[in-house]
């Protein structure tokens, strides 16, 4: 499947009486004609606009000039949900299916495209078409933002869990590693968990029962090791705790403070399930959402589409609408042969040329002036 198309709109001009649907079907056979013969790669389609209320030229020049603008926020929230997608497939370890618009994949939807006269009255004027499209795609896109937050939130809790779990001995949390039997607890003696510097645990053991006189001798055991401590219990009178914790911390010794308790432990373990299925279940829930978003998005998008070709067209080859309309998805090595072609049907209907705006992008980046066509021509980005 292609992820970049073009878009454009060729005048239509009638001769010797013949009607404007016979000299855009005989213009329609002329393309398709000459790529197949020079460019036969290149899938060719038409786009098919109704025949929308035009206004005034000052309403249609005045909403020329948002259009560009508007394309590229509406695009932007199509890739936008299409990237979320992505994410949320990958983390549920779902392989990429095809995206769908009212069924169909999206490539399809957009070269077999029907305008939705239910959705969008093709009377209604064409600012008001414009707004509702723009409308509904900065609805979804800021309720898309309210659903990422919670999905995230839930996401960072658990990283944070994660974290206590497999960090560093000196901060991770210790739970998990302790068993009843290593801490001694009675009215007198209290089991301390000392953090020891990997390379210092021979001095540890060395140094632990002189820190203090009230320590039981021999009573440290390691636990655990990773990359940088060691934890080692040490049991010793309670009386003597404060002391005993500030000898251990100048010979380089961080006691951890600790109480053994089933029951937060087992608290802690059914907070852990909860979240990981919280995260599950809204990352299923906001999956599915954006399925639906973004076949609402790009349906609206290819609408939108269809009044930029439909107002550009008016504003270049004026009334009535006489312009066939069609889509392309031309390889790069293609491009050029493709463009003359379509040069070389526009006859000599236009003196001026109609800049696209990717023509406008990079004449911007290049601070010059770039090629432009004598037609209407855009492109769209699917990814």
């Amino acid at each position: 499947m292609a992820t970049r198309y073009w878009i454009a709109a060729l005048p239509v001009q009638s001769a010797d009486g013949s009607s404007i649907a016979a000299a855009k079907t005989a213009l329609w056979a002329r393309l398709q004609d000459s790529i197949s013969r020079h460019s036969f790669d290149t899938p060719l389609y038409r786009f098919t606009v109704p025949d929308l209320r035009p206004g005034t030229l000052d309403s249609l020049l005045a909403l020329s000039d948002d259009l560009v603008k508007s394309n590229i926020f509406i695009e932007g929230v199509s890739h936008k949900i299409r990237r979320q997608i992505e994410d949320l497939e990958r983390a549920g370890g779902v392989e990429s299916g095809t995206l769908t618009v009212d069924g169909v994949p999206v490539d399809s939807y957009l070269t077999r495209f029907v305008w939705d006269e239910g959705k969008y009255p093709v009377n209604a004027p064409l600012k008001e078409t414009v707004a509702s499209i723009q409308s509904q795609v900065a609805k979804i896109e800021d309720d898309m933002k309210v659903r990422v937050a919670e999905y995230s939130n839930v996401k960072s809790q658990l990283g944070a869990i994660n974290r206590k779990q497999t960090g560093s001995l000196a901060v991770r949390d210790l739970s998990n590693l302790i068993k009843p039997e290593d801490m001694v607890t009675t009215e007198h003696l209290v089991t301390l968990l000392s953090i020891v510097p990997k390379y210092s645990q021979k001095d540890w053991l060395a140094s632990y029962e002189s820190l203090d006189t009230f320590v039981v001798p021999r009573s440290s055991k390691k636990l655990y090791e990773d990359n940088e401590y060691a934890l080692y219990t040490v049991t010793l009178f309670a009386k003597v705790v404060d002391n005993f914790k500030v000898h251990a911390r100048e010979k380089g010794f961080q006691i951890r403070d600790f109480e053994y308790s089933p029951e937060a432990q087992e608290s802690r373990k059914q907070e852990l399930e909860k979240l990981l299925q919280d995260q599950e279940l809204m990352r299923t829930s906001l999956l599915q959402w954006c399925y639906a978003s973004y076949s609402e998005v790009f349906s609206s998008w290819m609408h939108f589409c269809a009044v930029r070709v439909f107002v550009e067209s008016i504003l270049r080859y004026g009334l009535p609408a006489r312009f066939l309309s069609v889509v392309l998805a031309p390889s790069t090595k293609s491009e050029k042969k493709v463009r003359s072609i379509l040069d070389g049907l526009c006859g000599n209907a236009n003196s001026s040329y109609w800049r696209s705006e990717d023509d406008v992008g990079i004449a911007a980046g290049l601070g010059g002036e770039t090629e432009s066509h004598p037609y209407v021509s855009f492109t769209i980005n699917f990814v």
